[in-house]
């Protein structure tokens, strides 16, 4: 486990894991290595990937949900799950986690870059410290994710890398100013990506999912139940379900549900005088909670 409390520290080493009642060594497993897999759509990433015979090495700042994945996709997959408690949003944690995979021998064969967070104001109001999180969550940390170990993919000629965007990504709007940017610089990246990496075998995909529903939203402002019914909002298995279906046939780009794919065709079209006027209108973006 790695565990940050402003420093990274490793207090164990990974030695031979009993599993089943037999005894492994944990670099002998192919693994599948997920961010924010300790809830929503991560979690359901994980379990996915142990289905089809993945070990999972999840990665989150929630330790106790991750330490009830674990238990659950042991007990149910007969595969291993190694925890790395750490916080994505500092800048050197890319290179801490793949240190800790790297010195344990653990071969990354699936990378999923599904971490992320959700702020909604106007960019000049919103903490600085929060500013700083949500860009090198969105930005820098799945960046250097994928260059280490994408390398090392390149070495074996065999991988598989899914970023998780957002339909966002086409929405510069009031209010997403951080959001929207960040994830469209995941797509852009992802997309050039794909090119170079598909030369050397690797398959890479980006997610655009739209409104999930995870704790990102809190139920009591919105009607999650009415939104799912409606096709707005999707389940986080569904999501999931979407884009590792997508990433083992390697398409470029996969975007959940009909509502969805219209949005990002048809809303960059919407001249931006239009989203100004309802702006100015609603006063949605500076109203007070």
């Amino acid at each position: 486990m790695i565990s940050t409390g402003g420093t990274l520290f490793t207090p164990f080493k990974l030695g031979p894991i009993t599993l089943r009642n037999r005894t492994i060594r944990a670099a002998a497993f192919k693994y599948a290595l997920v961010t924010d897999a300790s809830s929503g759509i991560g979690w359901q990433f994980a379990e996915l990937l142990a289905k089809k015979g993945y070990s999972v090495v999840a990665v989150s700042n929630q330790p106790a949900q991750l330490e009830n994945l674990k238990n659950k996709l042991e007990q149910e997959y007969g595969i291993i799950v190694v925890i790395i408690n750490i916080d994505l949003a500092k800048e050197n944690s890319a290179q801490q986690v793949y240190d800790f995979c790297d010195g344990e021998n653990l071969e990354i064969e699936v990378l999923i870059n599904d971490a992320g967070m959700f702020i909604f104001g106007e960019a000049a109001r919103i903490d600085y410290s929060r500013v700083k999180s949500m860009i090198t969550l969105h930005t820098l940390t799945p960046t250097l994710l994928c260059r280490l170990f994408g390398e090392q993919m390149i070495k074996r000629k065999k991988g598989f890398i899914l970023n998780v965007s957002s339909i966002s990504a086409v929405m510069p709007y009031p209010g997403i100013s951080l959001y929207g940017p960040t994830k469209a610089y995941l797509r852009h990246f992802t997309r050039a990506l794909r090119t170079e990496m598909n030369f050397h075998g690797i398959n890479v995909t980006c997610l655009m999912p739209g409104a999930v529903d995870t704790a990102l939203y809190d139920a009591s402002k919105y009607k999650t139940k009415l939104l799912i019914k409606l096709g707005i909002m999707k389940k986080p298995g569904i999501i999931a379900n979407a884009g590792i279906r997508a990433l083992f046939k390697n398409r470029a780009v996969c975007i959940p549900g009909l509502m969805n794919k219209l949005t990002v065709v048809l809303l960059p079209i919407i001249p931006h005088f239009v989203i100004s006027f309802i702006n100015r209108k609603t006063d949605i973006v500076r109203r007070p909670e």
